[in-house]
């Protein structure tokens, strides 16, 4: 007889029913892993240590290799931005339009000449100030009346002013060719009229002086020659020295005459040299480097620059934005006309020129003070005979020995007087470097100022 047995159900319930757990939201139960060791988290730090490392050094070794590739390129192409191509720096500022739009003859040296006469000057060592007119001529200005508004007027005419002041100079004490006039005086009412359109003429001074005028800090250095035969100097000391480089490399020396201005030689810029954007202006360095500089956005030649004769062999070069003036960076003060510098005075030359004839380029700025050598014994047929014209100054040794030489072209040549220095030569030319009865040919600034003065006013 079968018999049937009831299997109960499975049951649902736990074998050991607890209390009840509810999950709590946003609790969530850890991980049965084992817990990192300190090594393994140093090793770790390390890890990303090293590969942000890497990065870096990767990006570096990149940003370098990119920043040469790019003097390199700009050493030999020009690269024209509309029509998105390069091309070879001998054709740009040749009179061809390579790029479209003639991008590439756009940003050229330029030439200028003057064919009037700047209107304002200083002169003779006592800083005398004057004033022309085509009827006439050129006019000592009379202290009768001048204020301090005045003395701002004029100075801003003639180029960088920084803390001007005036001073009165007696008549009588004036050199002998100035004492009887012509003079003239500032009309009352008229501080903020162009000093030349602002006077009236007058037969004397009614004070018995006239204005003396000192309009900047320029030449003052806060301390006191390779240059062939120089001594190593300090650019702390003649701070005004710059270093005019093309494709990053060392090409001429320059004179900053205020902090957007620099005075240079005509003939740095011969041949394929033209194009604006290859050129930098480094400053305040002692030793020469190619790094940095200011950019140039003018570079204009004196209209009667004669490359065969080297006659008026003067440029100015137009930096982009004001350098900033510090112990290492000022300009060097403008001489006033008729300086009245005697043959024996002693000047400096400085620059970072050959060492010898025909060597390499001073890695340091060098210095040589050297006498103003006679124009008429410069001229004479054992030196340069009729090579010497009256834009052209003599200074070194007739025996050789002291020289400038390749790579200082362009660069000052200066004197000092009444608490600064002053541009009076600008390095123009020479047979060799220090050879006997061939000392160094410079640019007069004396003869160049009115060229000068009107090139800053018509660029401002």
């Amino acid at each position: 007889m079968w018999t049937i047995v009831q299997v109960p159900e499975d049951s649902t319930r736990p074998l050991s029913p607890g209390k009840t757990v509810f999950p709590r939201p946003g609790r969530k139960r850890r991980p049965m892993t084992a817990p990192k060791t300190q090594k393994e988290k140093a090793s770790k730090r390390k890890k990303v240590l090293l590969t942000i490392i890497s990065v870096v050094v990767l990006l570096g070794i990149l940003a370098t290799a990119g920043f040469f590739i790019k003097k390199l390129i700009e050493t030999k192409y020009f690269f024209c931005k509309r029509s998105f191509k390069f091309i070879p720096l001998a054709e740009t500022c040749d009179g061809k339009d390579d790029c479209a739009g003639g991008e590439d003859e756009l940003t050229c040296v330029s030439s200028f000449k003057v064919n009037t006469t700047f209107p304002v000057r200083l002169t003779s060592s006592s800083y005398v100030l004057q004033v022309y007119s085509a009827g006439a001529g050129w006019r000592s200005v009379c202290s009768d009346d001048w204020t301090q508004q005045h003395t701002q007027t004029a100075c801003k005419q003639l180029g960088y002013t920084n803390k001007p002041s005036s001073s009165k100079v007696s008549v009588s004490n004036l050199m002998s060719s100035m004492k009887s006039g012509p003079f003239t005086a500032v009309r009352p009412g008229t501080t903020t009229t162009p000093l030349h359109q602002a006077t009236i003429d007058r037969g004397a001074c009614r004070s018995g002086s006239v204005v003396s005028l000192s309009c900047s800090d320029c030449g003052q250095v806060g301390s006191q020659d390779r240059i062939v035969g120089g001594k190593d100097a300090l650019i702390e000391d003649w701070p005004w020295q710059v270093s005019l480089q093309q494709g990053g490399r060392h090409t001429c020396g320059g004179t900053l005459v205020s902090p957007s201005w620099v005075v240079t030689a005509a003939h740095c810029f011969a041949g394929s040299k033209k194009e604006l954007s290859g050129w930098r202006v480094v400053s305040g360095r002692t030793y020469m480097g190619t790094l940095g500089g200011s950019y140039v956005d003018r570079i204009i030649l004196n209209g009667d620059y004669n490359a065969a004769r080297n006659d008026y062999d003067i440029a100015m070069m137009r930096l982009s934005s004001p350098i900033s003036l510090g112990v290492a960076r000022r300009p060097v003060c403008l001489p006033p006309k008729a300086f009245g510098l005697t043959a024996g005075a002693i000047m400096t030359v400085t620059g970072w020129g050959y060492l010898e004839e025909n060597g390499n380029v001073s890695p340091s700025l060098q210095k040589a003070a050297i006498p103003l050598i006679d124009r008429a014994k410069c001229a004479s047929p054992p030196v340069y005979g009729g090579m010497i014209t009256q834009r052209m100054i003599c200074a070194g040794f007739l025996e050789g020995k002291i020289d400038a030489c390749q790579g200082d072209s362009g660069g000052p040549l200066v004197y000092f007087t009444s608490a600064q220095w002053h541009l009076v030569g600008v390095v123009s030319w020479g047979y060799g470097c220090a050879r006997e009865r061939r000392p160094g040919v410079y640019s007069s600034v004396d003869e160049m100022l009115n060229w000068i003065h009107t090139v800053i006013e018509k660029n401002p």
